[in-house]
């Protein structure tokens, strides 16, 4: 058993005085109180780790494509020597395309002209077929997965038309437009269109229930839901086969002009060919990737504009 002794102060006593530390003791706890306080504990090592954590997460973002290209250049250097002088390596390739980058808007003639030029008309192809690929593709996506009747009215059409090569639709736009240049556009929308279609009806049919069932509860009209409930819902989806439909447009032009000749960049490298001129079209293949991935990039850079957050991760 703890027993507690509670002891009752006498109020006559005198209360103790309190002790002061000396003056020797004073002053060296007052310069330490003044040293912590001016200097946190961990304020001078956060800077360092802030900047060392910084430092490796850009070598992390900078060095994996640095190797990536000297890998393939590497690669590209050995298939030279072991060619024997037959294949041009990086460096004759590097000194052409100085050559051909001094002056890319040049005109000799309605078939010898510079690399611009040839890569401006190709885009331009790609522009008109994909703009109508996208006016018709994507209310026609928006249809069929609006309303069932037309789902399976135009599953068929799609599952058996898709699956066709882009350049096995060019023999018939030669046939029909009888001209090279509304061919090679053709070519463009006719393979460009179904990611459009698919991608958006899909999107429609992944809409909530609820969001429609509001719909009819509130007795809103078609054109109501297509713009207040749907349009926003399916704008993700919609924008991802827009960027697949660009790549596939960019994809197709190039081999449709190395048939259908003319001026663009898919006639430059057969034109190259024929003249036995490997470095401009080793040249050409580079400029093939760069506009590519530029078109994908603003393109994902669009879609990430106009989607939202949880879509975006």
């Amino acid at each position: 058993m703890v027993a507690a002794v509670f002891h009752t102060p006498d109020p006559e006593a005198p209360a103790p005085a309190p002790t002061l530390p000396s003056r020797e003791h004073a002053a060296p706890a007052a310069r330490t109180v003044a040293a912590n306080a001016a200097v946190p504990a961990d304020a001078a090592p956060a800077p360092a780790a802030a900047a060392r954590h910084d430092w490796r997460a850009l070598a992390l973002r900078v060095l994996p494509p640095l190797l990536g290209i000297g890998l393939l250049v590497g690669l590209w250097a050995i298939v030279a020597m072991t060619a024997g002088g037959s294949f041009p390596g990086p460096r004759e390739t590097f000194q052409q395309a100085v050559t051909v980058f001094s002056d890319p808007f040049y005109r000799k003639g309605p078939n010898d002209q510079g690399i611009g030029w040839n890569v401006l008309s190709s885009l331009q192809r790609v522009a008109v077929g994909f703009g109508l690929a996208a006016v018709v593709g994507i209310p026609l996506g928006f249809a069929i997965g609006r309303f069932t009747f037309l789902s399976r009215m135009f599953n068929p059409l799609i599952s058996l038309l898709r699956p066709v090569s882009p350049l096995a639709w060019l023999p018939i736009g030669l046939m029909v437009f009888k001209g090279a240049n509304p061919a090679a556009i053709w070519t463009i929308f006719i393979c460009s269109i179904w990611p459009m279609i698919i991608n958006t009806a899909v999107g429609v049919q992944r809409v909530p229930g609820d969001y429609m069932n509001v719909a009819r509860v509130l007795n809103l009209s078609e054109w109501k839901i297509l713009t207040k409930i749907l349009f926003p819902a399916v704008l993700p989806y919609m924008l991802t086969g827009v960027r697949l439909a660009v790549g596939t447009a960019w994809l197709v032009i190039v081999a449709a002009e190395m048939l259908t000749g003319g001026v663009g960049i898919g006639f430059w490298v057969w034109d190259e060919w024929n003249n036995l001129n490997v470095k401009n079209i080793l040249i050409a293949i580079f400029v093939i990737g760069m506009v590519g991935l530029l078109l994908e990039w603003a393109l994902i850079r669009l879609a990430t504009a106009f989607t939202y957050d949880e879509v975006r991760t």
